[in-house]
């Protein structure tokens, strides 16, 4: 800016100048601003390829997918020596993630192959394992899952090379997903582990970043407040061998500053107040948590023994169908306790503040088909029928990892509420041109009205649910209505005792930007 206000006539260093702007605001993710500074450079300019190419990348994160295309189209056929710096496989992925977005399958998998095989020849370690990924989504998003397969595997040897955190979580999420699919259990937990291990990297070199960025700040008010009392004392002996009329405005300094560190120390004292009645707040409701928590992992794990307990007994007598209802009670307990226990991380990590979350284009139907994918077990054995009648064409814009937490909670609280041989049913209604209604429906054994107005109750503390002899916190419930919330939704519920339960949530059909 200082350069543009001094130079405003030297026009090729405005326009390097207006380079330099938006390659900086595009390393930001401020692509609004980016597109303003390259738009004003002109066609004749060195570098406007490499302008356009930024312009491409601009509209395919703003999910500008047509505009994104148009161009990469302009830069697809230019020699490398006329893009400077930028290799032509970058601009082949970027075509192939386009039209994957667009779901053109054949133009995407003719592109991403291209550049696949030129990062290969580049030896391009972090180009090939997201061309791998993108190769794996193609395939996998048209349910080609024997073709899908070999590139996620490709994509997780080869992150092993990577000193990246999240590529080496994302690869083995991609794995257990993977694994589920072929039913190799085993296989899935361990890749489901390491997952959880590089993700608790990924949020400690976050934590320890923010801890060092704060340590910094501090060391630098420190050595201000030094330099002020430094210059304190110099102004105070200056003014004791001047005059007394120097040494009235003296006294007079004195005064004005008493009275801002007073005004001061009552500003802190006010925020230590707001801060000790949240800190206050914060412990009620996690007390309150403890309690309930460890009363039904309490009650989880004494079920679990006197089950064993009978396990062993019926061994002994070998009565194989006693023993096989035994386990899946078991697996049931288990199952309860680790919801729980998954929903606690999830509510402390909202609450802290620490949670990932991007909203992106969703199809819901298949959002809806991996979250009730690990429930088939349970619905068989209870006998329920379960049925997921969302059209493919629902698109929702909200965070993908949000939305299998709530999925997950409202689809096992359904569970949970049936009697077997009950139905549960997931829709949507689409009445409305914004907003696409999500239902959770079971014929279960419902609630009153008093249990329905509780439960949608917006409160941080936490509440015992009304059926004692079912495991839960009301943690799911309140977790579902905060993320919800975040997600730019709403929740509500209609349920009619002893006939079952509607559980509606209200999700965007467009980004929150419109």
């Amino acid at each position: 800016m200082k350069q543009l206000s001094e130079s405003p006539d030297n026009t090729e260093l405005k326009n390097y100048c207006l380079l330099f702007r938006g390659i900086s605001f595009h390393k930001k993710q401020l692509y609004d601003e980016a597109k303003k500074e390259f738009t004003k450079i002109p066609k004749d300019f060195l570098f406007h390829n490499n302008i356009i190419l930024y312009l491409g990348e601009i509209a395919l994160s703003q999910n500008k997918v047509p505009e994104a295309i148009r161009y990469f189209k302009q830069v697809e056929k230019l020699n490398t020596s006329e893009i400077f710096g930028v290799k032509k496989s970058v601009i082949d992925q970027n075509l192939g993630t386009c039209y994957l977005l667009q779901e053109e399958f054949e133009k995407a998998e003719f592109y991403l192959l291209k550049s696949t095989k030129a990062q290969e020849i580049e030896k391009d370690t972090i180009k090939l394992i997201g061309s791998y990924g993108d190769i794996a989504n193609l395939y996998y998003s048209q349910y080609k899952d024997a073709q899908a397969i070999p590139y996620f595997e490709k994509a997780y040897e080869l992150s092993k090379m990577a000193h990246n955190f999240d590529l080496r979580r994302k690869t083995a999420l991609n794995m257990s997903v993977v694994e589920e699919e072929l039913k190799n259990y085993p296989k899935a937990i361990q890749y489901r582990k390491e997952y959880d291990r590089w993700k608790d990297s990924v949020n400690d070199q976050n934590k320890i970043y923010a801890t060092a960025q704060a340590e910094k700040k501090i060391e630098v008010e420190k050595e201000q407040k030094k330099v002020a009392i430094i210059k304190a004392d110099n102004k105070v002996k200056i003014a004791e061998r001047n005059t007394y009329l120097y040494s009235a405005i003296v006294l007079l300094l004195m005064l004005g500053v008493s009275a801002y560190l007073y005004h001061e120390k009552v500003k802190r004292n006010k925020i230590i107040n707001e801060q000790k009645e949240r800190l206050d707040e914060l412990n009620a409701t996690k007390d309150k948590l403890f309690s309930i928590v460890s009363h039904d992992l309490r009650s989880s794990v004494n079920a679990i023994k006197t089950s064993n307990k009978k396990l062993i007994n019926t061994l002994e007598t070998k009565k194989l169908t006693e023993v096989n209802s035994l386990l899946q009670n078991n697996s049931s307990i288990v199952n309860g306790a680790y919801n729980l226990l998954d929903n606690l991380l999830n509510w402390a990590l909202l609450q802290t503040k620490q949670s990932h979350f991007e909203i992106t284009k969703l199809h819901l139907f298949r959002i809806v088909e991996h979250v009730a994918y690990n429930y088939k077990a349970i619905l068989a054995d209870k006998e329920i029928s379960f049925k997921n009648t969302i059209s493919k064409d629902n698109i929702v814009y909200v965070d993908k990892e949000s939305l299998k937490i709530i999925l997950r909670n409202l689809i096992d609280n359904a569970i949970k509420f049936s009697n077997p041989k009950d139905k549960i049913s997931v829709y949507t209604n689409n009445d409305n041109s914004d907003f696409c209604q999500l239902i959770v429906e079971d014929t279960g054994i419902g609630m009153n009205n008093t249990t329905r107005k509780e439960l949608l109750k917006d409160t941080s503390l936490l509440a015992k649910k009304q059926h004692e002899d079912i495991l839960g916190t009301g943690l799911g419930m309140q977790l579902c209505k905060s993320m919800i919330k975040k997600n730019n939704g709403t929740f509500s519920i209609q349920s009619e005792l002893g006939k079952g339960t509607k559980m509606m949530i209200s999700l965007p059909k467009n980004l929150p930007n419109g």
